[in-house]
């Protein structure tokens, strides 16, 4: 009877070092903070670290990324799928992140990230130290300048009123700074003349020639280094993450304003006036004026009209 009993105990015992064995298992492979850290310290921290962090969106702690963004939490453990840090890197919700792609993260990268979430975003048994963003990317040596070095200042001093849930509701005069499609688009009118860094209303905004200053919150405005990064993407060509230069939207519409110079110059910038070109209210030499016009094929401004302001 002992040896029977024994015996029928043998099943209950297996079956309680199974699921012991199981359990530890799955623990060993769950998803923590501590996993993912390394990911976000090398995709995201750049634009989202901070008390100037896009959409004021930490990505650099623990606690930063349950508190979320200025519109609320990003992580919800109940539909990983669901929250807008998933929708973002997965392009459900746009812009897509990172702003600097693509490249994007690839699918393991974002399943990890998902699972993370569905797990019930777990600590692990030691948060690491994430590095804080050591400045701007810079390119490599012979390596051009591209959007992505560019973007985290657009991201960061930009984009919180250029895109569609900005604080000043939508972007203002349409223009939006959160992804290259949108930074270079011409459809309105060129901000961004590839080639052309001084017919560029970007670079007059930001430098302070075109009122208002850009960021509209200014000061403190970008520094000089930030403005000249800017100036030497647009000056190579205003290029793609890819390193593609962007071609000169040539035909479309130009709206500059500065300080006209002799010889008809705006800020150092030459001007084509032909004798088809309104003039009004006189312009002379120091005064601060508007210029309307077109791009030709080469980036050159052929002026329309040029008034006194």
């Amino acid at each position: 009877m002992k040896a029977a009993t024994a015996t029928a105990g043998w099943p209950v015992l297996f079956t309680t070092i199974l699921l012991w064995s199981l359990t530890t298992a799955a623990r060993a492979n769950e998803t923590t903070y501590r996993d993912i850290a390394p990911l976000l310290a090398s995709q995201c921290i750049v634009c989202h670290s901070g008390e100037a962090a896009a959409a004021g969106l930490r990505l650099d702690s623990y606690d930063a990324i349950l508190k979320g963004s200025s519109r609320g939490p990003v992580v919800d453990t109940t539909r990983a799928e669901d929250s807008e840090l998933i929708r973002r890197i997965k392009g459900i919700s746009q812009p897509r992140m990172p702003m600097t792609g693509p490249p994007y993260l690839t699918e393991n990268e974002i399943a990890s990230l998902e699972r993370w979430v569905a797990g019930g975003l777990k600590k692990g048994k030691t948060l690491p130290q994430t590095p804080a963003p050591q400045g701007l990317p810079a390119p490599a040596d012979g390596e051009p300048l591209t959007y992505r070095h560019v973007a985290p200042v657009f991201a960061k001093r930009c984009a919180k009123c250029h895109s569609d849930q900005g604080i000043m509701g939508g972007p203002p005069e349409g223009y939006r700074l959160n992804s290259y499609a949108s930074t270079v688009s011409a459809s309105d009118r060129a901000r961004v003349v590839p080639g052309h860094p001084k017919a560029s209303e970007l670079v007059r905004r930001i430098r302070g020639q075109s009122r208002p200053r850009m960021p509209f919150d200014g000061p403190p405005y970008l520094d000089d280094d930030e403005i000249r990064l800017i100036e030497d993407w647009i000056a190579q060509g205003a290029r793609d993450s890819n390193g593609e230069p962007s071609p000169i939207p040539a035909g479309a519409r130009v709206r500059l304003h500065g300080t006209l110079g002799p010889g008809r110059q705006l800020d150092g910038l030459s001007l084509i006036i032909g004798s088809r070109t309104r003039i009004d209210k006189n312009p002379r030499p120091g005064d601060y004026v508007q210029v309307r016009g077109r791009l030709d094929k080469a980036g050159n401004v052929q002026v329309e009209r040029l008034r006194r302001r």
